[in-house]
């Protein structure tokens, strides 16, 4: 057994963290344990064993956590509606409390005192996994290399290889110039041309979604099944959380539906232009609002509009673990009991519409009420001339004193 301290680093076995991996190595006399997670990102991670044994790493794990990522963070965060001023679904952001649950599990699994990431110190990763972490174990020890070391720019990363001899696979020529994160919600692009926020995204940027102008010409017709908020079905057929996101995102991708391009603003304080792709995602967000519609109470509806901007702050901040964010969960979640049924949504070159929505055990949509036709006394339309004097008073008031707003 080495007396070495020992770290958990967070390990993708690209150019970035397998300088880290070295620069943890050397720099804190450290045994590293490297930690390399699959949530859908759509690259193969098993390589990452391979360069991490060849840098005397002796504990690797490597984990397909697909499925725990949609059921336990990507649901739970749609069953609210979220998006970030206004635009933002999140992907990036719900993928850290994750990995940052599975670095402090590791660290204590392995005896490691501290954990390391690859974020950098201009970024909002650095929040979501420190704060996380520290939420989770309040004595871990932390380390964010790229806060400490004079590792500055790409070439200063590939000399510290050469002089380190690390096996880095290094692309010229081909390699994508935008900074990049992907899963099963979201890919996206920052940096290169898109820091120009006049400039526009080059067509070939793109990797999920067609351009609309190129997608069918024939519109086509997806049902998405729900139970408890959480979809279950697509066009009938059950799937498991990974899988039916997985659809979604291919089903989305192909009609061009997904795309944005926004700038946002970040947690330490500047603005950030990024474009991101997340199909499956804008198809479940339509979907779940339509689903609500027909079964949720209005004024638990208005109120969990109203939280969601809260919600989705946390969540982008770093704060998932946060006693606010439980609280405000459990509220959603008692929410979601009734949402149960079917929603029929039209996809056509770019755009999502619902067309159908339907509960057979939890509508409150009661045509009987709603018609414009003749509802045989179902509701009293004379009612409403005492409910609009009522609702007319403090207005007929304040005018009279002279508080008329519209003069």
């Amino acid at each position: 057994m080495s007396d070495k301290r020992k770290i958990v680093l967070a390990y993708s076995g690209g150019l970035d963290t397998s300088v880290i991996l070295r620069w943890l190595q050397e720099t804190y006399d450290a045994d590293v344990v490297t930690f390399t997670a699959d949530i859908g990102q759509g690259e193969e991670v098993e390589p990452a064993r391979e360069k991490a044994q060849s840098m005397g790493v002796e504990e690797i794990y490597i984990e397909d956590l697909r499925e725990p990522f949609v059921a336990d963070y990507v649901f739970p965060m749609f069953r609210a509606n979220t998006l970030y001023e206004g635009e933002y679904l999140l992907g990036t952001s719900i993928a850290r409390p994750l990995i940052a649950k599975r670095l402090v599990e590791i660290a204590q699994e392995t005896g490691a005192s501290s954990i390391s990431h690859g974020a950098t110190g201009k970024g909002n990763d650095q929040v979501r996994f420190e704060l996380g972490a520290y939420a989770l174990a309040p004595d871990i020890g932390v380390i964010a290399p790229w806060r400490e070391w004079d590792l500055t720019s790409r070439e200063a990363l590939m000399a510290f290889c050469e002089r380190h001899q690390i096996p880095v696979d290094y692309q010229r020529g081909e390699k994508s110039p935008y900074s990049m994160d992907a899963n099963l919600l979201h890919i996206s692009y920052e940096g290169d041309n898109l820091e120009d926020p006049w400039q526009e995204a080059e067509d070939d940027m793109w990797r999920w979604t067609v351009a609309p102008e190129q997608a069918p010409d024939t519109p086509q017709e997806v049902v998405v099944e729900f139970a408890h908020g959480d979809p279950v079905a697509v066009d009938g057929e059950a799937m498991s959380p990974a899988q039916l996101l997985a659809q979604l995102n291919e089903v989305g991708g192909r009609h061009g539906v997904g795309r944005s391009d926004i700038v946002e603003n970040r947690y330490v304080g500047m603005k950030s232009r990024g474009c991101y792709e997340t199909p499956g995602g804008t198809l479940l967000l339509k979907a779940h609002r339509a689903m609500e519609s027909v079964t949720l109470d209005r004024e638990v509806m208005h109120l969990k509009d109203e939280l969601m901007p809260r919600y989705a702050k946390l969540i982008y901040n770093g704060y998932w673990w946060s006693p606010e964010r439980l609280a405000l969960q459990a509220l959603i979640d008692t929410s979601q009991k009734p949402v149960n049924g079917q929603v029929r949504l039209k996809l056509f070159k770019g755009s999502v519409s619902v067309v159908g929505r339907a509960s057979a055990t939890d509508s409150l949509y009661d045509a009987n009420v709603a018609t414009f036709e003749d509802d045989g006394g179902a509701y009293q339309q004379g009612d409403a001339a005492g409910f609009i004097r009522l609702n007319a008073l403090r207005l007929r008031l304040g005018a009279k004193r002279g508080r008329n707003l519209a003069e």
